[in-house]
């Protein structure tokens, strides 16, 4: 939000020539002292900005100074327009405006390009507003608490200090450190349920060594998987691995050498292949689906 707030003090100065540190902290609140830091560093980053304190003071720019565009390339200003492009998807406060004044700036038009949308489809507006109450706890540092299930059928009360919200192989998890279990965890979004936000704040920790031991904790369960797939199954193939997993066999059927820890996630995963699975190693892996679809069975019947 720092280099956004930045332009945004050159743009309202170039408009109304004086400004107090007073009226740009409630526009955009934050501390008087805030402002004066952001003036120190436009001053530093070469653009004439000063500050007059005082009656009949305020912040201004130098007479006569125009915001040159030319001092980034047109590579670069695309770069920013891209960068708060992508921003305004995730509903930031503000960026839509600043997108469009730092458009006028570059003299530049602005394209929708890009729409994200981080709930499953036909989801609720509850289910909607979830990245973004989990993005708010991730910035102003507030410990979440949930229900979470996991991948055995368990489920449990978590308090997290939320840390990063991660893509990983078609699905968003949160990566944080687990208050419960005294250690950094990776949750799959669509598992958490009933999520709040206290009042309880945190410092924030170091992410990438949070997302180092959240890839380890899933690491650490998996095991290497063959599955060979039916060709009728190539949608899903392509869907859900990736490239070098996948090998193309002179039948038309495909062969994935993947990852996964074991366990009823796995069962339920493979199971939804159907008729599409021809064939699962380990030899163990398939004895635990013949017993799935046997108790399935025995549940219909």
């Amino acid at each position: 939000m720092t280099i956004s707030r930045h332009f945004e003090i050159i743009y309202i100065l170039l408009e109304k020539k004086v400004v107090t540190a007073k009226e740009l902290a409630e526009q955009f609140e934050v501390s008087t002292r805030t402002i004066y830091r952001d003036v120190d560093v436009l001053s530093g980053a070469g653009i004439p900005i000063y500050a007059n304190k005082g009656r009949g003071g305020g912040i201004s720019l130098l007479e006569g100074y125009s915001f040159n565009a030319s001092m980034l390339t047109s590579d670069e200003q695309e770069d920013i327009l891209v960068g708060l492009q992508t921003l305004a998807v995730t509903d930031f406060p503000n960026t839509d405006l600043i997108l469009k004044k730092v458009a006028r700036l570059f003299k530049k038009p602005t394209a929708k390009w890009i729409d994200v949308d981080f709930s499953p489809w036909g989801s609720g507006e509850k289910k909607k507003q979830l990245f973004i109450l989990l993005r708010d706890a991730i910035i102003q540092q507030f410990v979440i608490q949930f229900r979470y299930f996991n991948s055995y059928g368990e489920q449990s009360i978590r308090d997290v200090e939320p840390l990063q919200l991660l893509f990983k192989q078609n699905a968003w998890y949160l990566s944080g450190y687990c208050l419960w279990r005294k250690e950094y965890r990776i949750f799959k979004i669509s598992r958490m349920d009933q999520v709040s936000v206290s009042e309880q704040t945190f410092i924030l920790r170091p992410t990438t060594e949070a997302i180092k031991n959240a890839e380890n904790q899933i690491g650490e369960s998996a095991i290497p998987i063959t599955l060979r797939i039916s060709a009728q199954g190539a949608y899903r193939v392509y869907d859900e691995f990736n490239e070098q997993m996948i090998t193309h066999n002179e039948d038309g059927s495909y062969t994935v050498a993947v990852n996964f820890p074991v366990d009823t996630w796995l069962d339920s995963y493979l199971l939804s292949f159907g008729t599409l699975l021809k064939d699962v190693h380990p030899p163990f892996l398939r004895e635990r689906l013949m017993a799935k679809l046997d108790e399935m069975k025995q549940n219909l019947e």
